[in-house]
């Protein structure tokens, strides 16, 4: 995987944390952020290409795959996504990246809409990958959304309930929930796969754990704050999302975001599940260029 690119461990700011990467290519800086249950890796079809054309840095986001994992605060803002979009702004400034464009799949989307909001300056265009706001999503759901997003509220639920019930089932819960109906397999390496469950550890469940704690409490209050005062994102926006995933069956992607940007400019929905890099490369690696390159 990313053959070519260069590997890179780099200290943040947070003393605790240190951030696993890949880089490499030429161009504009284009920063890729992963989602839960995965790593890097996830972008192991696509970042090749998109090198050709940009520099390209592929991450860890902390709790996951090699980054650091540090022990939740009982506020959980260890890991709200104010705390994980800081730690990528510092690597990319330590990359001498002081602006760039922004891919997040999954929770790295939700990371992508905070850094949007944050650091308005840094990002200059965002595409969103398979998922609405988390605000969205906690203030409009019914039986079916909880019961399609169930890990939600699982993976949220007090320390270390969730925790002991992961501990020692880790690579069972991957293989579990990257196959879920309407998701599965389908496009998922036996490489990527190896990887997601190297990577599922004891440390990472905590942080994953963690990570949605602070999605229904700090990051859902920060959210909240800033729909109420009418704090949008202000640059260019790439709405995208899979035929099959519980996004299209259960919420209309663009109308959700339209919320929360001023500037959407384009949806497109792939042939795939909830994971378009790895189960539809080609369709998504053209939406990304065609939007970043223009």
């Amino acid at each position: 995987m990313f053959e070519g690119f260069n590997h890179a461990q780099i200290q943040t700011g947070d003393k605790e944390v240190v951030i696993n990467l890949r880089y490499g290519g030429n161009g504009p800086p284009l920063l890729l952020l992963h989602g839960n249950t995965v790593t890097h890796a996830l972008w192991h079809k696509i970042a090749p290409r998109l090198s050709q054309d940009f520099t390209v840095v592929a991450t860890d986001l902390r709790g996951y795959g090699d980054s650091s994992k540090p022990f939740g605060k009982e506020d959980h803002s260890t890991y709200s996504f104010r705390s994980m979009a800081i730690d990528q702004v510092e690597v990319m400034a330590k990359l001498g990246l002081d602006s760039f464009f922004v891919a997040g799949h999954d929770r790295g989307g939700r990371v992508g809409h905070r850094m949007a909001l944050d650091f308005p300056e840094k990002v200059l265009k965002f595409a969103s990958l398979d998922i609405v706001p988390t605000h969205y999503t906690l203030t409009h759901l019914n039986k079916e959304r909880a019961l399609a997003q169930w890990h939600w509220f699982f993976m949220a639920l007090p320390y270390d309930f969730p925790e002991q019930l992961l501990l020692g089932k880790e690579e069972y819960y991957i293989r579990k929930k990257l196959n879920r109906p309407g998701i599965g397999f389908g496009g998922i390496t036996e490489e990527a796969l190896a990887e997601y469950i190297r990577c599922c550890t004891p440390a990472n469940c905590h942080a994953v754990c963690e990570d949605y704690r602070a999605s229904i409490t700090v990051d859902f209050e920060m959210d909240s704050r800033d729909f109420n005062q009418g704090k949008k994102i202000k640059c260019p926006m790439l709405v995208i999302w899979g035929e099959r995933s519980h996004m299209n069956r259960y919420f209309k992607p663009v109308e959700a975001w339209s919320e929360y940007a001023n500037n959407i400019v384009g949806g497109r929905m792939l042939p795939c599940g909830h994971f378009p890099p790895e189960q539809c490369p080609e369709e998504t690696y053209q939406a990304l260029y065609e939007f970043f390159k223009n």
